[in-house]
């Protein structure tokens, strides 16, 4: 896509060009994607609905946007295609049940998610910033464990529900999140998300509809924010309050998570911190 507007990109995650593909350019890459560039099923509480075109989601984080995986790493595809990464997209399912079990679910009918690859001299990398609060940089996709800042991660060799070759990652149970994700090892396509995109945007059932989400990944830790409670977990354990005032939320978001909203008329903030407080209240009163 010719306007496909990298500086833009690159001045978003406050990058200069990184020059010729290395593994050292990509990991800056990542790194910088998760740390500015927010996690998060706002664009669905604002009532915005988006598609999985990975051109219009790097247009909306070059302009300060954020999103979910099918946003982050389809945008981050892009970005790593035009700085003539050779990149490859992959159809997945994040779970939070025990492995083995039907919590997992059917990849070829419910792909929740997007995942990448990228092929350097030779060897491959798994690339996602589309997990909120797991990967903070690359990992070689090579059987083994990996450290990054609090959390030990696993990458194994799995098959999927339909005998194909593909991957399975965990995620640290300490950071007391989603258990794993598995992925395909076929080369998957647009047309492949199409269908669960729309689902997750609008069906009472999907998490991003009943849940407000943002979550912001660094080196030592991340940051989420749930409704109107904010987090902060890092190796020394998990810091948390409850935010009172639609100023102090709106701060939070721009301030936390840079998500600044400029594009957001005040009527509807007024509309997204009623309906998140609602949400809040209920969740609260159920506990």
């Amino acid at each position: 896509m010719s306007d496909f507007d990298v500086e833009g990109y690159l001045r978003r995650l406050g990058l200069e060009h990184p020059g010729p593909p290395s593994v050292e350019g990509l990991t800056a890459l990542m790194r910088a994607q998760v740390e500015r560039v927010a996690y998060t099923s706002l664009q669905v509480h604002l009532g915005r609905r988006t598609t999985p075109d990975p051109y219009e989601s790097a247009a909306r984080i070059a302009g300060g946007g954020g999103g979910y995986c099918y946003h982050l790493n389809g945008a981050l595809s892009v970005l790593l295609e035009a700085l003539d990464y050779d990149v490859a997209w992959h159809r997945g399912r994040v779970y939070s049940d025990t492995p083995g079990s039907s919590g997992i679910g059917p990849i070829i009918d419910e792909p929740n998610h997007l995942t990448l690859t990228v092929e350097l001299d030779d060897e491959l990398w798994f690339v996602d910033t589309g997990l909120g609060d797991a990967l903070h940089e690359p990992i070689p996709l090579e059987a083994g464990s990996y450290e990054q800042g609090p959390w030990t991660y696993s990458l194994t060799p799995r098959r999927t529900e339909t005998g194909a070759g593909g991957w399975q990652f965990l995620h640290d149970p300490a950071a007391g999140s989603f258990t794993g994700m598995l992925f395909e090892e076929r080369i998957a396509r647009l047309d492949d998300f199409v269908a669960r995109h729309d689902w997750m945007e609008t069906d009472p059932a999907s998490n991003f509809v009943r849940k407000f989400d943002v979550y912001r990944r660094d080196a030592l830790g991340v940051d989420h924010l749930r409704g109107l409670v904010l987090s902060r977990r890092t190796a020394a354990g998990l810091a948390e309050r409850e935010i009172t005032s639609k100023a102090e939320w709106f701060a939070v978001l721009a301030d936390v998570f840079a998500l600044h909203l400029a594009d957001v008329p005040e009527d509807e903030k007024d509309l997204l911190w009623r309906n998140v407080k609602v949400k809040h209240e209920e969740w609260t009163a159920a506990q």
